[in-house]
């Protein structure tokens, strides 16, 4: 099992943005199995925002995601992971093109696979629910 950064402790929002950016939008980042990650600076608003009323809206910044936007490389190199099949929220069914790794017990990161060695990032989050976590592990593991 990879170690896991402590969490990550800056002054403000725009820090974690800028971290991210060095971070990730510079190159893609390597998956244990050889799959390079793309990112967008975009996506830091998808992943680090949630939505206040559960309407897709993303509206607040959250320092629970943000604290672990170092975990991510992490979790992509680890050959320990749980990895699953994703899942199309809007067709209701299991997305063989999206790869959801789950460690440290609740922490997801899910990438989309593009090509047999480029993928793009989805998004990372706490599974704060005991049943968001019960979903994931009852999809596919993800074939190795």
């Amino acid at each position: 099992m990879e170690t896991y950064p402590p969490l990550l402790k800056l002054a403000q929002e725009p820090d974690y943005r800028a971290r991210f950016e060095i971070l990730y939008c510079e190159k893609p980042v390597p998956t244990f199995d050889g799959i390079a990650v793309r990112f967008r600076k975009s996506d830091f608003d998808h992943c680090f925002f949630e939505s206040t009323n559960r309407d897709r809206k993303k509206d607040k910044f959250s320092l629970l995601r943000a604290e672990r936007l170092e975990w991510i490389k992490v979790a992509l190199g680890d050959t320990s992971a749980d990895r699953f099949v994703g899942w199309d929220r809007d067709k209701r069914t299991c997305d063989k093109s999206r790869r959801v790794t789950l460690v440290c017990i609740n922490y997801v990161v899910v990438i989309e696979i593009v090509q047999i060695t480029t993928a793009r990032f989805v998004t990372a989050y706490v599974a704060d629910s005991p049943l968001t976590l019960h979903k994931i592990r009852q999809a596919p593991r993800w074939p190795t």
